[in-house]
């Protein structure tokens, strides 16, 4: 683990005011990011030393290869834990929490030039600003229309929406289509599972 020491060493010394850091996510917590929208990253396992502080600018990356896939800013945890199946390794004492400001899940971003010694590392702030530069600015947001069509039999309307949503929870984005189009323009529809555009017309995969 990273130790002030170590910081000031590499040129990256803890400024008296706001810091900034390369927090790498765990196996498997980067499709969990992509699946379900969360307003914060919580992680434990982190240790104590070297330890971001409330304020401090956080890069959130990905291994294999080095990516940004946010930014954000340590925050306090609100102590609500709602249950997310769709979180392998969300915690109920989560010992680092991070506010997302700037999201880029979808189109990682290249950060191989990085050279991180765990899963937190201080970075320089202009290391961090360079990265933030290479994000750019978010892009416009808009209107969209998602829906979620199954098939139902049961014996009245309310029972048909009791079942819908216990196949929702049960099986959830990892298997379920959710069909997207821009609002007024229907056509462009697409149909996502895995956070990703998926085919399904059986006849364009022949």
């Amino acid at each position: 683990m990273t130790t002030d020491t170590a910081h000031r060493a590499n040129g990256t010394s803890r400024p008296a005011g706001t810091a900034a850091w390369a927090v790498l996510l765990p196996p498997g917590r980067y499709d969990a990011e992509r699946l379900v929208h969360h307003d914060t990253l919580e992680l434990t396992g982190l240790g104590e030393t070297g330890r971001p502080r409330a304020g401090d600018e956080v890069a959130v990356l990905v291994d294999e290869p080095l990516r940004l896939v946010a930014l954000g800013r340590v925050t306090t945890s609100s102590g609500a834990h709602p249950d997310d199946p769709e979180d392998p390794q969300s915690d109920r004492e989560a010992a680092l929490v991070v506010a997302y400001t700037r999201r880029s899940f979808d189109e990682p971003v290249p950060a191989d030039q990085l050279d991180l010694d765990g899963p937190v590392t201080a970075l320089d702030p202009a290391a961090y600003r360079a990265l933030a530069d290479r994000l750019g600015p978010p892009p416009p947001r808009r209107t969209w229309l998602v829906s979620l069509d199954l098939p139902i039999e049961a014996d009245s309307p309310a029972e048909a929406v009791r079942l819908f949503w216990a196949y929702v929870q049960e099986l959830g984005p990892r298997e379920l289509p959710a069909f997207v189009s821009p609002a007024g323009d229907e056509l462009a529809m697409q149909a996502f599972v895995l956070g990703a555009e998926a085919n399904q017309d059986p006849e364009e995969d022949d």
